[in-house]
């Protein structure tokens, strides 16, 4: 039926067959190595172990309800708004300047 010398003249086995397998080799051949790469980023990635304990989701209620008891603390019926310097203002002299206000109103 066939012969290989046929097969040989024939461009499509000469040509086309190496470069669909030069594809789709190179595609396995490039997920292995890509692959490794994410591998080795999720090593360098490990946390410390403080900041792992920080993050954990079971001690987070605990870290929220922390922070709460410390707002509570504070007496924010106090608070006075103050106006930060301009960017063309000079940030101590503006500072200096509240300052002397709010002391002045009190």
């Amino acid at each position: 039926m066939f012969n290989l010398r046929t097969l040989q003249r024939n461009k499509t086995v000469k040509y086309g067959v190496p470069m669909l397998l030069l594809v789709v080799g190179g595609s396995f051949g490039l997920r292995e190595f890509t692959q490794i790469r994410y591998d080795a980023q999720k090593l360098q990635r490990k946390m410390d172990p403080t900041l792992e304990a920080k993050v954990n989701m079971q001690k987070q209620s605990v870290i929220l309800e922390e922070e709460y008891e410390k707002l509570k603390e504070l007496k924010l019926d106090e608070w006075k708004n103050i106006r930060g310097p301009r960017p063309w203002e000079d940030s101590k002299e503006y500072q200096d300047q509240q300052r002397s206000n709010l002391s002045k109103n009190n």
